[in-house]
């Protein structure tokens, strides 16, 4: 149990009451923590600043609630605790330092396993920056689950046997010189999708020679479905050189032209049983009767829709792996087609847990974008933008760095910044992609986590281990602002718990960014390397606690954690 739970599970037990409501005051004037009498006070008939102060003369008579609380006090309908300095300073730093970058996380008692589906990318398209969103937040939350005891199989599914293959094949045919260009020919892919897209709205007659070629691929034989394979084989290459820079890892990527054929054989059975109809030529699910409308499945020229390849995949995976739950990670707009694809599976006889996780859009300043019409900025171009404006940076910064330094560091700060931007939004919320305020190093951003976090450590580089070695009084460490940093660290674990309930990574976002304010604070107001030299150890030792705790927040958003800058 983690030192904040275990005091507020002592006096939950001295009171002899469960569920009740702790929180923290706005101010350490006011203590540390906080219990709400209101709830328990109707439900012994009282007012609640009596039973505030009957319950605070109780608490503060005994002996070892005095051991971790320097004062209780009644104020109002609430009895606030000021935590023991010391005892705060000896737990929460003993903690940290046995569990290092893991403190804070959590075990289950049965071990679960779920599945995390993520960066649900198109072969023959684009990879821009709203994809940033999906697979930002599909991985931390990968990690954020995987902190909070579950074993995470993240999982990637790729659509590549789509109608907007066949828009990108007929267009790649008709335009020769995309292949003569000397850009990536996965980059060009979706170039050329778009340019296709522009052109069919214009002249809808295209759309007939389109078809046809979908028709030939999902037939897997001829011309059209040779081009298929190599530009599909394209795709894949140019999607795992963004996964390697981005380190994210897969347990396994499926792809929806290994499971369309799967697809078709169910849609044949839900047919037979009902679950399915023809309507006007098409294959339908309807789900009326449950308020979720219409689900198309075949369409009347007879090609495949989504939930082919989707229902197949997700008897898949269940069928391989003995899962709990599956997580899919998709925007907000199909949350309605994941609503009505649970609900067939579910009249198909699943009853596993299926949660879509949803994140609004990403825009740009000036607007949406849409690879359809080509307004978008790619993850190539936003990077290379990104990472020539840091290595400016860097050379101004460390102009004693040679080129090869230079270049690593912008690199790893060009991924933390793309990242962070993704994440420090709640994913209910719309994120608008402001270069110019996402490469401040003073506000809300990666640089500014990052530049704190390698300041702390250069501190802790120049002292040397020996300051670390021996026994350490940490209970020297009696400064408010140490009090505060102390409290701070002590809430991380609480942080995690919070991310996993709301499947929301803007917690340890916020948290991350609320921890390097308050350490610069102390960094400025605290004389930690002139101190004499048993404070200056448990200080020392304080500053590599919150590294370690910031060290955990970077990497459980799936940020590069920089040592110096």
């Amino acid at each position: 149990m983690f030192f904040l739970d275990e005091l507020k599970s002592e006096v939950s037990k001295k009171l002899e009451e469960s569920n009740l409501v702790f929180s923290y005051p706005p101010s350490l004037d006011l203590g540390d923590l906080s219990l709400a009498c209101f709830m328990p006070a109707k439900k012994m008939n009282k007012t609640p600043v009596e039973l505030a102060s009957s319950w605070a003369k109780m608490l503060q008579d005994d002996e070892l609630l005095k051991k971790y609380f320097s004062k209780i006090e009644a104020t109002g309908p609430y009895i606030n605790f000021s935590i023991n300095q010391a005892t705060l300073a000896n737990e929460v730093i003993s903690a940290i330092k046995i569990e290092k970058e893991k403190y804070g996380f959590a075990q289950l008692s049965e071990k679960l396993k779920v599945m995390m589906e993520y960066s649900n990318g198109n072969t023959h398209k684009e990879y821009h920056v709203g994809h940033l969103r999906n697979i930002s937040y599909g991985d931390a939350m990968s990690n954020i689950l995987a902190a909070s005891g579950y074993e995470v199989i993240r999982v990637s599914y790729i659509n590549d046997f789509g109608i907007h293959t066949a828009k990108t094949i007929w267009n790649w045919k008709n335009n020769p010189e995309y292949a003569n260009r000397d850009e990536p020919k996965g980059f060009l892919l979706g170039k050329c999708y778009a340019q296709a897209s522009q052109k069919i709205n214009e002249r809808p007659e295209y759309k007939l020679e389109v078809s046809k070629i979908m028709q030939d691929i999902e037939s897997r034989q001829g011309e059209n479905y040779d081009l298929w394979r190599e530009t599909r084989d394209w795709s894949i290459e140019y999607f795992a050189s963004i996964y390697k820079e981005l380190n994210i890892k897969f347990a396994k990527i499926f792809y929806e032209s290994e499971v369309i054929d799967e697809g078709l054989k169910m849609v044949d059975a839900l047919l037979k049983k009902g679950i399915l109809k023809e309507s006007a030529g098409a294959v339908i699910a309807d789900l009326e009767e449950y308020d979720l409308g219409v689900l198309p499945v075949i369409r009347s020229d007879k090609t495949a829709l989504y939930p082919v390849a989707d229902l197949a995949l997700a008897v898949n995976k269940f069928s391989l792996y003995d899962l709990s739950a599956s997580f899919y990670v998709v925007d907000i707009r199909q949350s309605l087609y994941f609503k009505q694809l649970f609900k067939v599976l579910e009249l198909l006889g699943y009853k596993q847990s299926l949660v879509h996780l949803p994140y609004d859009f990403v825009t740009l300043p000036e607007g949406m974008m849409s690879s359809r019409s080509g307004n978008i900025i790619t993850y190539r171009d936003l990077k290379d933008r990104i990472k020539n404006e840091l290595e400016k940076e860097t050379r101004i910064r460390r102009a004693d760095w040679s080129e090869k330094d230079v270049s690593q560091v912008a690199e790893d700060l060009t991924i933390a910044v793309i990242k962070f931007e993704m994440l420090k939004v709640s994913a209910d919320k719309p994120i608008v992609f402001n270069l110019k305020e996402a490469l401040r190093f003073d506000g809300y951003t990666a640089c500014y986590l990052e530049y704190s976090h390698a300041r702390l450590r250069s501190i802790i580089r120049k002292e040397g281990s020996s300051y670390f070695s021996g026994k350490i009084d940490v209970s020297l460490l009696q400064e408010n602002k140490e009090k505060e940093l102390l409290l701070k660290l002590a809430k991380y674990p609480e942080v995690l718990s919070l991310a996993s309930e709301k499947k929301n990574p803007s917690e340890v976002a916020r948290y991350i960014f609320e921890l390097s304010q308050i350490s610069n604070d102390y960094y400025h107001a605290v004389n930690i390397l002139k101190a004499e030299k048993k404070i200056k150890k448990a200080r020392l030792l304080l500053i590599k606690s919150v590294t370690n705790v910031l060290k955990s927040g970077l990497e459980i958003l799936g940020l590069p954690v920089l040592e110096e800058m």
